[in-house]
């Protein structure tokens, strides 16, 4: 496919999350094989409820909510951090563990507290993608196995990546190139598969 081609059939598709940061990181790791269109250059700057109890319910609330209102292709993510010695908790609650407005920082400040003398520090990543793609939805998965470090390291990334470990590194993902994290991380492999699929469908 030559470039001029490539550039026209571009398709453009909405990423249904209000965070910056995510948006940041999947369309860093789409490159040019998708066009994002944020939710902010859509012209919708509310709220999208994530009442469901678990990840793949939440993803599909969101991307339900935005096709719904405008009746456009998009996906949309939900991702909760598992930590074996707390019951699985924060899971769906990961983004507002410590409150509903906590910052990033409050959220690990509580989990660290949380896991004060518990040597079983096993955890996992993961992300649920719903994607909506002419009024079918497909879900796609990817997750990543790792263990709660007992201090923050790095100011890379965002949320709980100072104090996660992946399996078979040495460097939390706040410490990763962006590079590294998004090929190895749960949102690059759902992502991943996203995209394969996408581009299955000659999308």
């Amino acid at each position: 496919m030559t470039e001029k081609k490539k550039d026209r059939n571009m398709k453009k598709i909405i990423f249904a999350t209000n965070n910056p940061h995510k948006l940041m990181e999947v369309q860093a790791l789409l490159g040019d094989q998708l066009e994002i269109v944020s939710l902010k250059e859509l012209g919708f700057e509310g709220d999208i409820p994530e009442t469901g109890k678990t990840l793949a319910e939440n993803a599909s609330q969101k991307s339900h909510f935005i096709y719904d209102r405008y009746g456009l292709d998009c996906f949309a993510d939900d991702t909760g951090l598992e930590v074996d010695a707390l019951g699985g908790a924060p899971g769906v609650f990961s983004a507002r563990y410590a409150g509903e407005k906590a910052s990033y920082g409050e959220n690990v400040t509580k989990l660290l507290k949380e896991l004060e003398g518990k040597p079983d520090r096993k955890a996992r990543f993961k992300t649920v993608v719903s994607l909506i793609l002419d009024n079918k939805e497909y879900l796609f998965e990817g997750s990543v196995e790792g263990r709660i470090l007992t201090q923050r390291t790095g100011n890379a990334g965002f949320g709980y990546d100072p104090v996660f470990l992946p399996n078979g590194y040495s460097d939390s993902f706040a410490e990763m190139s962006s590079e590294l994290k998004n090929r190895i991380s749960h949102r690059g492999i759902a992502m991943q598969k996203l995209v394969a699929f996408l581009t299955s469908k000659d999308f």
